[in-house]
């Protein structure tokens, strides 16, 4: 069975500033390493989880310690009340077919 690493970060975003921080949210350049990831949006806006899927841990890390990163984050800050964040490891699970 196959893993993944994933880091997810949830963020609660001053109200209204959904757009803004949706145009700062954007990686630049795409980081290595990183295979596929999604954002979902509380029906309010005020709240953003990002869930990224990575090679390995190591990449997910030299991503996150990089200067681009440190670049998204100040451009998001403006925006951002409360940011929680963590990094797993896991694998699918089998859904029955009906």
């Amino acid at each position: 069975m196959e893993e993944y690493y994933v880091w997810v970060t949830t963020r609660r975003l001053q109200p209204g500033a959904l757009e803004e921080f949706e145009r700062a949210w954007r990686p630049e350049p795409y980081p290595r390493g990183l295979h596929r990831s999604y954002a979902y949006w509380s029906q309010d806006g005020q709240e953003v989880t990002g869930v990224s899927f990575w090679e390995s841990q190591e990449a997910c890390d030299a991503w996150r310690t990089s200067e681009s990163e440190a670049q998204r984050r100040a451009a998001m800050a403006p925006y951002v009340v409360e940011e929680r964040e963590g990094f797993y490891r896991g694998r699918q699970l089998a859904v029955p077919q009906r």
